[in-house]
């Protein structure tokens, strides 16, 4: 019996990993009564990270969900925190749950368009610039998630055509090619190897164009909302305050994506096969002979949607999550799908990654009722008045890839308010503290995963074990932008504040 739950625990997730996991359970129940509270809170941050940078070994959901349930179950929060962290963030939720399946209906149109972009622009760099800059231009606009989910649907559509129809080879889950007599096809092996590097780092220079698009205005990101609210700015206001800083990064972080591409440097630089660009160039071809008018319709009726949806998105009509939905509604409607299983296809994507937000919420419940981030606000807070901008968006910036960015900004922007309405700051000096909050849990968050949702959704995506996209080497991936970008930012704030 021993032996069989033990075989069912995480699945087939390495026996090391499981017993990991186990002594993680085991100590922080026994240090609580000696080490405290508060230390075994930082301990439980630091295992939750483990469990995102292990995400290919075992997805994040089992292991830091039991985490999350000790942390409940030892009184390092409680069930009433973690509801709160969950509405407050519930906007995100819809996100995830609407958009990402309202762009699963779009794929047949995306999966068009961006093929003709692929087959059209021969130079990766050119490519890679025009991934990065599309992605920053739409993410001042359109939810950072949103963008992440086109990328993540157009790098799935190009695996897939290659994966049906790449030599007439079978693919197995271990993403070696196997002829029929069983052997292991070396040259083909080579070239989807290569294939994945093309596509991560793709991937990378979107993800990270995200970001430096979502700093820049009201919109791009939810703490920008939220921090603007705080500080009564309207869209116009925020984007000049934030452009001292963000103009200046915008152009150093695709600045750094030419010059990795150009010198093949951090995992970048890697081009499509030729063999590849054939294999989906007669894809393409025989796909637009085959089509006919119903397809054609499909297509047609996806664009209409994708408009629509952009334009509610750029005016803000209505929350992020429900312009999903009704994408959903459209799409479906007029492209006749009326099966439920068919709908329910579109959702298996999303609500894993939901299911391990929402457990997300929990660790940063912990940190929350524990007070983990409180010793670095005060010494920051006691700092003179002339460096504490630079310490803010320094302290913001590490506490931002370790956590969730949007909880970060929160913290910080709330004890502003406060040190304000207690005399301690001045409105001119808050409107500086203010900039150097929303900056540095923007820009520096792009050093892990854990910082951005929609980084965190990439690590977790299908796309990612397809490419293998690990979290490690998301994070070597990212290690330029992040010092290129962060040092660039941390300048800005101490010649402007």
């Amino acid at each position: 019996m021993i032996d069989a739950l033990w075989s069912n625990f995480l699945g087939s997730s390495p026996r090391w990993y499981k017993r990991t996991i186990v002594a993680f359970l085991l100590f922080n129940v026994l240090a609580v009564p000696v080490i405290g509270s508060f230390l075994v809170g930082w301990l439980l941050v630091l295992e939750f990270i483990f469990t995102l940078a292990m995400a290919l070994r075992c997805y994040p959901l089992l292991p830091g969900g039991l985490l999350a349930l000790e942390a409940i179950a030892v009184g390092l929060t409680n069930p009433d925190t973690v509801r709160n962290e969950v509405l407050a963030n519930f906007p995100v939720i819809l996100l995830l749950i609407f958009m990402v399946a309202g762009i699963y209906f779009m794929r047949e149109a995306l999966l068009y368009t961006f093929t003709k972009i692929l087959l059209g622009v021969r130079s990766k760099l050119a490519l890679a610039f025009m991934f990065a800059f599309v992605a920053a231009f739409l993410s001042a606009f359109v939810d950072a998630l949103t963008v992440t989910a086109v990328i993540i649907s157009v790098a799935v559509g190009f695996y897939a055509v290659y994966h049906r129809v790449a030599s007439g080879l079978a693919m197995h889950d271990d993403g070696h090619d196997h002829t029929e007599d069983g052997a292991v096809s070396a040259v083909h092996r080579d070239t989807l190897d290569e294939f994945r590097a093309f596509l991560r780092s793709l991937l990378m220079h979107g993800a990270v164009g995200t970001a430096l698009g979502g700093v820049c205005t009201l919109v791009g990101e939810p703490q920008n909302l939220l921090i603007a609210g705080k500080m009564g700015w309207h869209f116009m206001e925020f984007f000049l305050r934030m452009a001292p800083v963000t103009m200046p990064v915008l152009v150093v972080g695709l600045t750094c994506c030419i010059v990795i591409e150009r010198w093949h440097l951090f995992g970048y630089g890697a081009s499509l096969p030729d063999s590849v660009r054939r294999i989906l160039a007669d894809y393409d071809a025989r796909a637009s002979r085959e089509r006919d008018q119903a397809e054609w319709l499909r297509i047609i009726v996806q664009v209409v949607a994708a408009a629509l949806l952009i334009a509610g998105l750029a005016l803000h009509v209505a929350e992020v999550g429900l312009l999903g939905l009704a994408a959903i509604v459209l799409q479906t409607a007029f492209n006749g799908v009326t099966d439920e299983h068919r709908i329910g296809r579109a959702f298996e994507e999303a609500l894993p990654f939901t299911a391990l937000l929402v457990v997300f919420f929990g660790i940063v419940a912990v940190i929350h009722d524990q007070h983990l981030f409180r010793p670095v606000i005060d010494w920051v807070l006691s700092l003179d008045v002339e460096v504490q901008p630079a310490m803010f968006y320094v302290a913001n910036g590490v506490l931002s890839a370790i956590s969730d960015n949007v909880f970060v900004a929160t913290v910080y922007i709330n004890e502003v308010i406060a040190a304000v309405e207690a005399g301690v700051l001045d409105q001119s000096r808050a409107d500086v503290l203010a900039v150097a909050i929303n900056t540095g849990t923007n820009i520096a968050s792009v050093a892990t995963p854990n910082g951005q949702a929609a980084f965190l959704f990439l690590l977790t995506s299908s796309i990612a074990p397809l490419v293998r996209l690990s979290y490690f080497r998301m994070v070597v991936m990212a290690l330029p932008y992040t010092l290129s970008m962060g040092i660039t930012g941390y300048l800005c704030v101490r010649v402007f504040s």
